[in-house]
This record gives structure tokens, C-alpha cells and sequence, in this order.
């Protein structure tokens, strides 16, 4: 495998030519990398690729992969200045009924060592609308991580996906997710004690201290080009979409042998024109009409939708230099002010 990434590196070297600024080791279980093998791939990026002094290069792990503190040594060693850590709760009958390898303990103990380390940049996952989790529950899981002083923390809502165990749970009645009410009230006890705390909420489920927003998030918020090396990884040049196969297998064999092991697609001006808008929304800078309607001209219905959440009170009444940004009550409707928005 890390021989395949290293060989998909160098095949694509001239699909980039400004520096790269970030660097992301995710999706996955990257954290098992041992320094050798996180080195060379390294290594591979920086021999083939301009890579800006100042980039930003994190490492996805949990909190059972700190088991060696010689482990996390390496990674920074190797130029890991950012760590993005799957706590997911704080609660250890959460954990067990998400299968996590982890405890609460672990937890504590990954950020501890990272931090004695000289590791600050971190950021952590924690998901709300969880089981019988009541709003006392949530904010104090709210009260832990704002106790950890963590400068960043990506909060997203529990979602049931079909074939997954947790939807066999909750059709089994073994488990019962928190209703919508509820989930709108996690989310608006997350905003309100993160904001309180200093903190900015600069994307939907992101938020930071000022000065650590994630740059490799923000460039995709952003509609900035990527590149995805990797199996199942997704690449984005502002106009054309590509995705690596996800086997590991044929992933592998079709470097080795020299054959085609991804697929693409041209995105028209309208698909160009709603991902604009979808994921422009979710920042707290929003999206400029001007740059909107420089991909395509919008639809029929645009301007009447644009009206009719604005005196709900969805999007901001105040747009300044022609930008569209959502108010408390919008970010709980995102995806569906979007979707009305959209070129169809």
C-alpha cells in the first residue's frame, strides 16, 4: 500500500504547480503508520511537490493509537503539526455502543501526551442528538471539552445511516436516537457556550479559537482545488471531480500493473453553481452573489426564495457586499434553504 501512494505521488506531481499548503492523513486508520512508513510518504510529497514552510499537516488518529508515546514522537518528528482526534463522546456507554476501541480515560491520556509533546493544534470530534442523552448531558460533555482549553472542535449530529449496525439498533428499538426538537437543542446550547467561550463558529458543525481554523477544511469550504491520494480518494480542480477505487486491492494491483484505477466526471456550470452555494452557506462568511453568479445565472425562483427566507428570518437582512449568510435559525435549515436555491 504505502509503495501504491508513493507511486500515485509522483504519477500525479504535475496535476499541482502552487505549494501545497496542507496536508491531510485521513480517512481511515492513518494513526497506524509507523515512522518509517509515515516518512516516506512524506518524504515522496515534499520530493515531488513545492510545499509551503508554513503547512499545515495533520493526522487523523483515536485515542488508542497513543498507546506508544515513541509513536506520537515520530509523528511529529516527521512534520505532524496538527492532530485530529475521534473522541466522539465523553461518556462511556457511548463508546461501547459504537463499538470505539477507546474509553474516556484514553481520551484524557491522548491529549495529555500530545500536548507534553508540544502538539497544540488539535482538534476534537464530538457527535450530539445521541441515545438518551438529555440536554444536561450534553452540556456537560460541552463542560469537558471546554475544560481541555482544545483550540478547535468539530461537532456534528448523530445520523442513522441504512445498513449500519446502529440502524439495526434503533429498528431493533435497542436504541433511540434524540428526536429533531431535541437535536435542535444540542445544536443551539453548542453555539451558544462555544460563542460565550471565545470561541467562532466559522462553518456549521467547526468551531474554533481565533487563529486555528483548519485550513485543509476551509479550503474545501472554500472551492479551492485538491488533490486525493489514495484509495476512495476524492480530487477537485474546480472544474472536473475524481475518485481513486475504493478496494485496496485493486487499488494496489492497478499501479502495479499500469492501469486506469480512477474515475471522473466534468462538472456542468448548474452542479459548479449549487455546490458553490451548499457548501457557502455552511461559512460564516457566505456566499457573494457576485462570485455565484459568475458560474451560472440562477433560477427562476432565486430571487422570491432569497425574499421569502429573509423575512423568516433565515438569511441575514444586512448583506454586506452582495454576500448571503445564514442566521441561527437558517443553519438549522442549511441543507433545505440550499436545495431551494439550487439551479434544478
Amino acid at each position: 500500500m504505502i509503495r501504491s501512494l508513493i507511486k500515485e505521488i509522483r504519477e500525479r506531481k504535475d496535476e499541482i504547480s502552487e505549494p501545497v499548503r496542507t496536508i491531510y492523513f485521513g480517512g481511515g486508520t492513518p494513526g497506524l503508520l509507523d515512522s518509517d512508513e509515515l516518512n516516506a510518504i512524506i518524504s515522496a510529497i515534499r520530493e515531488n511537490y513545492a510545499v509551503d514552510d508554513n503547512i499545515e499537516l495533520t493526522l487523523e488518529t483515536n485515542p488508542d493509537d497513543y498507546s506508544d508515546e515513541l509513536k506520537v514522537r515520530s509523528w511529529k518528528e516527521a512534520g505532524v503539526n496538527r492532530l485530529s482526534i475521534g473522541i466522539q463522546s465523553f461518556r462511556e456507554k457511548d463508546l461501547k455502543w459504537m463499538n470505539r476501541a477507546h474509553s474516556v480515560e484514553e481520551s484524557f491520556q491522548a491529549l495529555d501526551l500530545a500536548r507534553s509533546l508540544g502538539i497544540e493544534n488539535i482538534t476534537v470530534d464530538l457527535i450530539y442528538g445521541l441515545p438518551d442523552m438529555d440536554l444536561d448531558e450534553w452540556e456537560h460533555q460541552l463542560d469537558q471539552f471546554l475544560e481541555l482549553e482544545i483550540p478547535h472542535l468539530s461537532a456534528y449530529c448523530l445520523t442513522v445511516e441504512q445498513k449500519t449496525a446502529l440502524n439495526k439498533m434503533v429498528e431493533d428499538r435497542i436504541l433511540s436516537p434524540a428526536n429533531e426538537e431535541m437535536q435542535a437543542e444540542h445544536f443551539k446550547l453548542l453555539v451558544e457556550k462555544l460563542s460565550k467561550a471565545g470561541y467562532e463558529q466559522y462553518e456549521i458543525s467547526n468551531f474554533s479559537k481565533s487563529g486555528w481554523r483548519s485550513r485543509h477544511n476551509s479550503a474545501y469550504w472554500s472551492g479551492e482545488m485538491y488533490l486525493g491520494i489514495g484509495p476512495s480518494a476524492h480530487s477537485f480542480d474546480g472544474k472536473q471531480r475524481r475518485w481513486n477505487v475504493a478496494n485496496n486491492q485493486l487499488y494496489i494491483k492497478a499501479l502495479e500493473n499500469k492501469e486506469e484505477y480512477f474515475d471522473f466526471e466534468e462538472l456542468t456550470a448548474k452542479e459548479r453553481f449549487n455546490e458553490f452555494l451548499l457548501t457557502g452557506l455552511r461559512r460564516v462568511e457566505g456566499v457573494s452573489l457576485d462570485e455565484l453568479f459568475k458560474i451560472a445565472s440562477p433560477g427562476s425562483d432565486f430571487n422570491s426564495n432569497l425574499e421569502k427566507f429573509t423575512q423568516l428570518g433565515w438569511i441575514g437582512p444586512e448583506n454586506p457586499e452582495n454576500q448571503i449568510q445564514l442566521t441561527f435559525e437558517g443553519k438549522l435549515r442549511a441543507d433545505y434553504i440550499a436545495s431551494e436555491l439550487f439551479i434544478v
